[in-house]
């Protein structure tokens, strides 16, 4: 599945395009400095969960499908927490680990033990284990989202990065 993020003013966009040829294009707003769901890439490649957000895409469901499943199976909130559905303890535990590293990607990296405990916090409140987060792994997170960081800040608007799932 080939995976193309547009940089756009208010919002950037996502074209998803499956092998037999379908497609879908969707836009989100931004949140921060670099695309969430180009975290999402990183974090869920670098850890091997083939069924975090990228794996449900690939497996043909669209994006918004994704999001509709997460509700209904339980994905937490604050104002609705509760154990979620076996299906997607990948897509949630993907989710509170984005949260982490994009959290550092506004401002600096601390160090591993913090990042650990928040993500084990986060992790914790949503009912979900804590993935395992040896430390050459969060430094090849943490390379390939500066490097993302960089690379994103320099794209002109209306340009895109583009990878494939899985690489």
């Amino acid at each position: 599945m080939q995976v193309e993020i547009v940089k756009d003013q208010s919002f950037d966009r996502i074209l998803i395009r499956w092998p037999g040829g379908q497609s879908v294009e969707t836009r989100f707003p931004k949140k921060g400095p670099i695309p969430h769901d180009a975290v999402h890439y990183i974090v869920e490649q670098e850890l091997s969960l083939t069924e975090g957000f990228w794996g449900m895409v690939a497996s043909g469901m669209a994006p918004g499908m994704v999001q509709e499943r997460a509700k209904t199976g339980g994905h937490a909130s604050a104002k609705r927490r509760e154990p979620p559905a076996t299906d997607i303890v990948e897509l949630i535990q993907a989710e509170r680990l984005v949260e982490c590293f994009e959290a550092e990607a506004w401002g600096e990296p601390g160090d591993t033990d913090t990042l650990r405990c928040v993500a084990a916090a986060a992790c914790d409140h949503s009912f979900v284990a804590t993935p395992d987060l040896p430390d050459p792994v969060i430094a090849a997170i943490r390379t390939r989202i500066q490097t993302l960081k960089i690379e994103w800040l320099a794209l002109p608007v209306g340009q895109s990065l583009i990878f494939d799932w899985p690489a």
